[in-house]
């Protein structure tokens, strides 16, 4: 019999408020400000004031921890489910300021109008967002949190209302009062869960039952985690993480933090991020989940984040107790993964090494699992001294190209993750990087698989991308240029374009999924793609062909014959293409294929 997970209860909304404020349960400030809109914040008050039902709230208690002493200290209860709903309580109902989508503490007020609680009309406006017009009329309460107040004068209430509103009887207006303030009477369920449960059921269940609504994932579990310690600077951290992650994808949001967050802006951190208000890089902007995958896997031989919420909770993985130094030690060597993770240094050395590796762009990036491993890779190899220090970008270049060609963390990643630090832990990086080669680079797999691998219609197709990669590597000039790289289009303006141009292979019969095929692709500049337009490959092709002669450029900047050939060479484009027609399409794809597929080959070994 499965044992059972859960206990459900109810309690009142004034009982849920108290116990978080006396600190009994925790809301954690996940790394998400309130995502709620404020018109939610008050339909969930008109829901309450109808008796509706609002959903369940899901409990779970920490385990226990055994102190030094070896007394034991009770496990805080932390509120995995429905933070939304409670924190839209304690703005409107209670009084605090939230943290909005700009980062900024502000009050979500709710309005209330008695005159409109005594329609029957279904569609009547009780509640309202406050606004101008609130806080101007007489009939209006603009502020519900202050009838909510433990000094709040029902009395001389009424009194001054009915006086600026004859119309209203001061019974009536008491009913209706004691209605409004009843809404910290009403039922909410609470569902607990077990604190025997294991913490990687924990996770599953907090991912589970926030998947209609904000989607989290195990990072937001330990972010959560995170920012309700007290005892080992947790929710600083907590700050650290969120902040790095906003910064990297907006630069100006530094003077905001250090303006707002005065306590923040006074610890460690504001300095060791402040280096991101100037940054420009647009491959790797880390969120929250990230950061926190690599600041675990460089510190430890673990992989599964669940292990690291175990960890942060003090769980002795030999006993099976919760003991308060591993707790500590886990969040100091958090806070040193993390310190590593976000400093400058490290970061724009390993961008380095993945822009040495051609890839220069976000717009080449399709997953980020794999740089995180790879940056994981590069922090452990920096500290561990196991190699030279000038062969660790190589090794970590090499690594991730590797990766993203064998999609080696498309799936499962945690497990692969886990698998990889074990084999890097017992044998080394180079044994570890030579084992997975010759099980995995075998001819067959460049020959067959890379080859299959491009046949897809997806510019974001991860085999695609590392040949792009690759002809940023090589310094490729685009197609029919002599002046313009690859690399320039890829980062600045330009586009992939069709060889046999899309409009010419449609009027003669093709499919989108045979005339978009990744074979079919090229880096061309703008201009040289409106002198192609509509025109079959031999007829362009021709034209570069006689400018090579006449010295007159029309189709492209290419005016030498052994410079056209090179150029078609780079592009992996036969030179029979000259000649070609629609009818030479299909015999035109396999010969790319083949072409871009030793071109990653070589691309690869020369890392």
């Amino acid at each position: 019999m499965i044992p059972e997970k859960y206990n459900p209860n109810s309690l009142s909304v004034s009982a849920i408020l108290g116990l978080i404020s006396s600190g009994d349960i925790a809301i954690p400030e996940i790394q998400r400000p309130f995502v709620w809109k404020k018109t939610q914040v008050r339909d969930l008050l008109d829901s309450l004031y109808k008796g509706y039902p609002t959903g369940y709230l899901i409990i779970w208690k920490n385990p226990n921890v055994k102190l030094k002493d070896g007394s034991f200290s009770a496990g805080k209860k932390i509120l995995i489910d429905g933070q939304q709903r409670v924190t839209a309580l304690m703005t409107a109902i209670a009084g605090i300021p939230v943290v909005n989508n700009e980062y900024k503490k502000e009050r979500i007020k709710i309005a209330f109008n008695p005159f409109e609680a005594l329609s029957t009309d279904k569609e009547a406006e009780i509640f309202a967002v406050q606004d101008q017009r609130h806080l101007k009329s007489k009939m209006w309460i603009p502020d519900i949190a202050e009838v909510f107040k433990n000094d709040f004068s029902v009395f001389s209430f009424i009194n001054k209302y009915c006086s600026e509103n004859p119309e209203m009887a001061p019974d009536t207006l008491d009913k209706i009062l004691t209605n409004l303030r009843a809404i910290g009477n009403r039922l909410v369920g609470v569902i607990e869960l077990s604190e025997n449960l294991e913490i990687d059921i924990v996770t599953d269940i907090f991912i589970r039952i926030n998947s209609k609504g904000t989607a989290l994932s195990q990072g937001d579990f330990v972010m959560s985690k995170i920012a309700a310690d007290d005892e080992f600077g947790g929710n600083m951290l907590r700050k650290a993480i969120d902040y790095f992650a906003h910064l990297c994808v907006e630069p100006s949001f530094y003077d905001h933090i250090k303006e707002t967050d005065k306590d923040f802006a006074n610890t460690e951190y504001l300095s060791k991020i402040a280096w991101l208000k100037d940054d420009n890089n647009n491959i790797y902007d880390p969120e929250c989940d990230d950061i926190l995958r690599v600041a675990f896997m460089h510190m430890y031989p673990r992989a599964k984040l669940a292990d690291l919420v175990n960890l942060l909770s003090g769980r002795d993985f030999q006993t099976r107790e919760y003991k308060i130094e591993i707790a500590q030690d886990t969040f100091e060597k958090l806070k040193q993964g993390v310190l590593n993770t976000i400093n400058k240094n490290n970061f724009n050395q390993f961008l380095l090494a993945i822009r040495g590796a051609g890839f220069v762009s976000h717009k080449q990036i399709n997953s980020y699992m794999a740089l995180d491993f790879a940056y994981a890779l590069y922090l452990r190899l920096s500290t561990a001294k196991e190699i030279p220090i000038g062969e660790i970008k190589r090794i970590v270049q090499k690594w991730y190209v590797l990766s993203v060609l064998t999609g080696r963390y498309s799936s499962s990643p945690e497990t692969a993750f886990y698998k990889d630090i074990r084999q890097i832990n017992e044998i080394g990086i180079n044994k570890t990087l030579e084992g997975i080669e010759a099980a995995t680079l075998s001819d067959s797999f460049w020959n067959v698989k890379v080859v299959q691998d491009l046949e897809y219609t997806s510019t974001i197709n991860p085999t695609y991308l590392v040949y792009l990669a690759a002809q940023v590597a090589s310094n490729d000039k685009s197609l029919l240029s002599n002046n313009i790289a690859v690399k320039d289009l890829i980062e600045i303006a330009g586009d992939v374009h069709h060889i046999f141009p899309k409009e010419y292979l449609k009027s003669n019969g093709f499919e989108k999924n045979l005339y978009n095929q990744e074979a079919n692709f090229a880096y061309l500049d703008a201009q040289v793609n409106k002198s192609i337009g509509k025109k079959a490959p031999k007829e362009y092709f021709s034209q570069a062909i006689l400018q090579c002669e006449t010295k007159s450029a029309t189709c492209g900047s290419i005016t030498d014959i052994d410079l056209l050939k090179e150029n078609l060479e780079a592009n992996c484009i036969p030179f029979e293409v000259t000649n070609m027609t629609f009818e030479d399409y299909p015999d035109f794809l396999k010969q790319r294929r083949k072409l871009m597929a030793q071109k990653i080959k070589n691309f690869y070994y020369s890392l």
